[in-house]
């Protein structure tokens, strides 16, 4: 019996990477999961038919969560097409690092509109659906402990969503509902492939700094949320789990 029978899942930016990889994990251990994307359609729906093929079920749903208009109609969806929510993973999100005297409005924008805005606005719209034992899990990253040079917009973003988590915690406990952030070292997807970071003296860096001698696969993060939206997490709330091999 899976360990997330009965439940429903949202997984912001899951057509690909951490994300994909979250919302495999969930469906594995029972969870009925809706994967959200923003323009990945095909990648989307192609990761709905590996869950459904090894017996889960999903369903894509596309929203940009910058906009309110789209989470309501994302939410909504969930609850439309499975009746319930009990699960939210805000893991949608982008990174660009900049030295601070190029940093732009643009950049700024593109980012804290993204990774925070769009983390409020999920999180705004499903909690009235959420019941007592629900859970929600942020995506952060390690850049808050590690606070490399050039990330300050980047690294700004995530510190907010740690701070967020921890409010959050305090708000929705009451309810029965628990809010957690889980903050990922360098992990392998296709877009640090994409990005020129596999094989570059940053992976090289990585390793060496990490007492576990490796970087990061999407499994690694989804095992964290896993536990973390399980009963087995049932005392743990406002905590930053950090995943990152032991680099810090």
């Amino acid at each position: 019996m899976g360990t997330l029978n009965g439940k429903v899942a949202l997984v912001t930016g899951a057509s690909k990477g951490i994300g994909a990889g979250i919302a495999r994990r969930l469906a594995s251990d029972g969870a009925r999961v809706v994967v959200n994307y923003a323009s990945a359609e095909d990648a989307a729906t192609a990761l709905v038919a590996d869950i459904e093929a090894v017996g889960g079920r999903a369903m894509a749903v596309r929203a940009d969560v910058r906009s309110k208009t789209d989470v309501d109609a994302l939410v909504a969806a969930a609850l439309d097409h499975f009746g319930r929510l009990d699960i939210v993973v805000n893991n949608a999100g982008i990174y660009q690092f900049a030295k601070i005297e190029d940093t732009t409005e643009e950049l700024y924008r593109q980012q804290f509109d993204l990774n925070v805005l769009g983390t409020l606005l999920v999180t705004g719209a499903a909690a009235p659906l959420l019941g007592e034992g629900s859970s929600i899990v942020n995506v952060s990253s390690f850049v808050t402990r590690v606070l490399p040079a050039e990330s300050a917009i980047y690294t700004g973003t995530k510190g907010a969503i740690d701070a967020i988590t921890g409010v959050l915690s305090r708000e929705l406990g009451p309810r029965g509902i628990r809010v957690n952030s889980v903050n990922p070292g360098l992990i392998e997807t296709e877009g640090t492939h994409a990005n020129g970071v596999m094989g570059s003296d940053f992976q090289a860096w990585n390793e060496q700094q990490t007492p576990l001698g490796r970087i990061g696969q999407a499994a690694d993060i989804a095992s964290i949320v896993a536990f973390l939206v399980s009963a087995d997490a049932g005392w743990v709330t406002g905590e930053t789990m950090l995943g990152s091999g032991g680099m810090r």
